[in-house]
């Protein structure tokens, strides 16, 4: 098994803020139905066991499928029936129709602080599960509710702005941007190289709606407080200036980006970056597997979002973007626990989440010292965080529903269809109204 050094995830772990991170299309990685739901079977039970497993990343489709394989050899009596969703598609909505249809997962994913809050009584305690105490502090919070602990996390992401390295040299830019005027500048030198300087995919409400609004809630002051008066209804968006500042970044954004950035999806991004048509995209190190995939050992690093020239706009955004969670009234309860538990406390499963789904561990136990493993963005991010220059993921702690609605208003300002103004009073309006 590869290590990270300890030193890094303690570094890691102090920036993490807990998070949600939604997915993209539909793909069914096999098993055979549930025939054996009525069998509450463990793993090592030796009963026939069908565990449906619901998963919202489909970066990690591919990989969850080689599990499968890896997983039954290692537990013959076990059939894992693996469904992903996510990324275009709603995996809350697509989640709620599984429940509303009686075809409930034994193992989902929950994104913790607001979407614990709707799903917390549908989970089984975790609590008392063995990998608990080897799981970093900062990564239980969003997933504790009333001193029980309901998941385990899937990993650490960061985000920020994803650069060609190679395609900045070509534009004469020799030091990598970190406030707002160095960027314009950056944006300068690439137009004039006839480089495109953004790959934007605002087909996807999450690109917009979690990710870039979340720029303007990390860079508050006190973001929790920020985001507490908003729930409150005693919070203004208009009047407030770090909101205004943003601004500064999302038009830069939109002003200099590939046609069509409306109908452009988050797979076409990626595509789009990796093959060298644009210098930046605002996204994470999800993205390294597909990145390699299409060019492998790609030149990449990873840039802050700047709304000014301040300190706190040079960070990066770092948190778990979700959580594994076992549905409490799932027949095959057991066999799920012990999943989880193969899935934290197993060679297999260590090496899975790290070689193959690239994740940052969140587990104490496991780590890295060769760079190659996770790639280049997580290398990046590993650093912003040893420096002390990340800032959360607050996104998650608005009400549920609310950052889809926020999506839909930034994508219609995308489409000129609304101004600054009407699309701040809309998003008002709509928190006080999502709002409890």
């Amino acid at each position: 098994m590869k290590k990270m050094k300890k030193s890094l995830m303690t570094a890691v772990s102090a920036g993490v803020a807990i998070a949600m991170l939604a997915g993209c299309s539909t793909t069914n990685n096999g098993g055979a139905g549930n025939e054996a739901a009525g069998n509450s079977g463990g793993a090592g039970s030796g009963e026939k066991v069908t565990l449906n497993i619901f998963q919202f990343k489909v970066e990690i489709a591919d990989a969850m499928n080689r599990l499968k394989a890896d997983y039954e050899k290692e537990h013959p009596n076990v059939t894992l029936n693996i469904e992903t969703m996510g990324g275009g598609a709603d995996y809350g909505a697509g989640l709620k129709a599984k429940f509303a249809s009686g075809q409930e997962p034994d193992i989902f994913n929950n994104g913790g602080n607001a979407d614990l809050t709707t799903w917390v009584d549908k989970l089984e305690d975790l609590s008392g599960e063995p990998w608990q105490s080897d799981v970093i502090d900062t990564a239980k919070e969003g997933i504790t509710s009333g001193g029980k602990n309901y998941g385990l996390p899937m990993g650490i992401e960061g985000y920020g702005l994803l650069y060609n390295k190679d395609l900045f040299a070509k534009a004469g830019i020799d030091t990598p941007p970190k406030t707002l005027t160095e960027l314009k500048a950056a944006v300068e030198k690439l137009k004039a190289a006839d480089i495109t300087p953004f790959a934007n995919g605002y087909q996807e409400w999450w690109v917009l709606g979690n990710h870039t609004f979340n720029v303007a809630l990390a860079d508050q002051e006190d973001p929790a407080a920020f985001i507490q008066s908003m729930n409150e209804k005693k919070g203004d968006l208009a009047g407030n200036k770090v909101v205004g500042d943003w601004f500064n970044l999302f038009d830069l954004m939109i002003q200099n980006s590939n046609k069509n950035p409306l109908t452009t999806d988050y797979n076409t991004q990626v595509t789009l970056f990796a093959s060298g048509k644009a210098a930046m995209m605002q996204q994470g190190n999800w993205t390294q597997v597909q990145i390699d995939g299409i060019t492998p050992d790609m030149n990449i690093g990873v840039l802050p979002m700047p709304i000014d020239d301040s300190e706190k706009s040079g960070n990066i955004f770092v948190g778990v973007p979700n959580y594994w969670v076992v549905n409490k009234n799932a027949k095959n309860k057991q066999a799920a626990k012990d999943f989880l538990n193969w899935l934290a406390t197993s060679e297999t499963g260590k090496r899975y989440t790290v070689e193959e789904f690239k994740f940052i561990p969140a587990l104490k136990s496991i780590e890295v010292t060769d760079e190659k493993v996770l790639g280049a963005i997580a290398n990046d991010i590993m650093a912003y965080s040893k420096d002390g220059k990340t800032s959360g993921w607050y996104f998650n702690q608005m009400p549920e529903g609310l950052p889809q609605e926020v999506g839909a208003e930034m994508q219609a300002y995308v489409a000129g269809k609304s101004s600054k103004e009407q699309m701040l009073k809309n998003i008002q309006t709509k928190w006080g109204t999502f709002a409890k």
